[in-house]
């Protein structure tokens, strides 16, 4: 009964737990793979990593931090794993969960915008205010 009313304020305590997990994980990665999930946690944190909820984020940085143990494990540099272009890493591998932030729609409106533009004048659409 009091973990409800407590979940009610605080939110999931299941999903405090897992993110505490995963931070004890990142911390025990070496020095380098450590600092480059912390880049991109933080990157995903300033971009707005998500707006559809904290169980797909959950997942999504449970497989980051698999993916850079593994790394580890291997002995795989950072550069290997996200390339010539870590925000386009980034960029891609959230995709990969469906999520998007509010500036990829941002852009996709943009872009939606000028081809209805084009459009409209190509039919001569929209001559008249």
């Amino acid at each position: 009964m009091a973990a409800k009313w407590i979940e009610l304020v605080t939110g999931s305590l299941d999903d405090k737990r897992r993110w505490r997990a995963y931070k004890e994980r990142v911390k025990q990665l070496p020095a380098p793979y450590r600092t480059a999930v912390d880049g991109i946690e933080r990157y995903l944190m300033y971009v707005g990593g998500t707006a559809d909820g904290g169980p797909l984020m959950l997942a999504m940085v449970d497989d980051l931090a698999d993916l850079f143990e593994r790394a580890a494990v291997d002995g795989t540099p950072v550069r290997e794993i996200v390339g010539d272009d870590p925000v386009a890493f980034v960029e891609d591998f959230k995709a990969n969960y469906g999520l998007g932030s509010w500036i990829t729609k941002e852009q996709r409106r943009l872009i939606d915008a000028i081809a209805e533009a084009e459009a409209a004048a190509s039919t001569g659409a929209g001559d008249t205010p």
